[in-house]
C-alpha cells in the first residue's frame, strides 16, 4: 500500500523513473489480485468444498443406517492396539450382537456412539448394506468446518502466491536496474565526477 501512496506522490517528480512505474503497476496489479482474487478463490474453494462434502454426507446417510446392538462384553484395554484410532477418543470398545439388513445375526467389536454399557444393554451402532459395522455418517457441523477451513486455506495459498510473485518480479526488476547502474558506472570511467579531468 504504501508503494501505491509513493507512486501517485512521485508520479509528476523528473526523478519518477520507469522502473519506478513499472514497479507500482506490478505493485497495483499484485493489490488487485489480493484484493478480489484471492477472495474469489476462497469463496469458490469453500462453496465447492461444502457442496461435495454435502453430497458425501448424503452418499453415506444412503449406503449405511444405524442399528441397535446388544452389548455382550467389554473389550478389555490391553486387547486394543497403540495404532487403534479409537484408542484415545475416551470411547470403549465393546462386543455386541445385531442384525444384519437380511436378518442375519452378526458378533463383532464396535465402538458405539453412545458409550460402552453393561453386557444386554443396547447401543446404536452403524452398518452397510451388508451389515458390518461402519463409522457414523459426517456431522453437518464438522463438514460446514471443514468447507470453511478449505476456503480459508485456498484464499491464504492464494494471496501467498501473488506475494510471492510480486516479489520475484520486483527483485528481478531491481536487480536488472541495479546491473544497468553498474554498466554505465563502468562506462563513465574512474574519474567521473572529479573536477579537471574533462578533456
Amino acid at each position: 500500500m504504501g508503494a501505491v501512496r509513493g507512486a501517485l506522490r512521485w508520479r509528476g517528480s523528473p526523478l519518477w523513473r520507469a522502473t519506478d512505474r513499472r514497479e507500482a503497476w506490478v505493485t497495483l496489479g499484485a493489490l488487485v489480485s489480493l484484493a478480489l482474487g484471492a477472495p474469489a478463490a476462497g469463496w469458490a474453494c469453500g462453496v465447492l468444498a461444502d457442496a461435495s462434502l454435502r453430497q458425501e454426507i448424503r452418499a453415506q446417510h444412503e449406503e449405511r443406517r444405524p442399528v441397535t446392538a446388544v452389548v455382550v462384553a467389554r473389550v478389555p484395554a490391553t486387547q486394543r492396539f497403540a495404532g487403534d484410532p479409537g484408542a484415545g477418543s475416551g470411547r470403549t470398545s465393546v462386543t455386541a450382537v445385531w442384525r444384519a439388513p437380511d436378518g442375519t445375526p452378526r458378533t463383532g467389536e464396535v465402538t458405539p456412539a453412545s458409550g460402552a454399557g453393561e453386557p444386554g444393554t443396547p447401543v446404536r451402532i452403524w452398518t452397510d448394506g451388508a451389515g458390518l459395522p461402519v463409522p457414523p455418517p459426517m456431522d453437518p457441523g464438522a463438514a460446514r468446518t471443514h468447507a470453511v477451513l478449505g476456503g480459508a486455506g485456498a484464499f491464504l495459498l492464494v494471496a501467498g502466491c501473488v506475494e510471492a510473485g510480486r516479489r520475484l518480479i520486483v527483485g528481478r526488476m531491481v536487480r536488472r536496474r541495479y546491473a544497468l547502474w553498474d554498466r554505465e558506472w563502468a562506462e563513465a570511467g574512474g574519474d567521473w565526477g572529479r573536477a579537471g579531468t574533462g578533456g
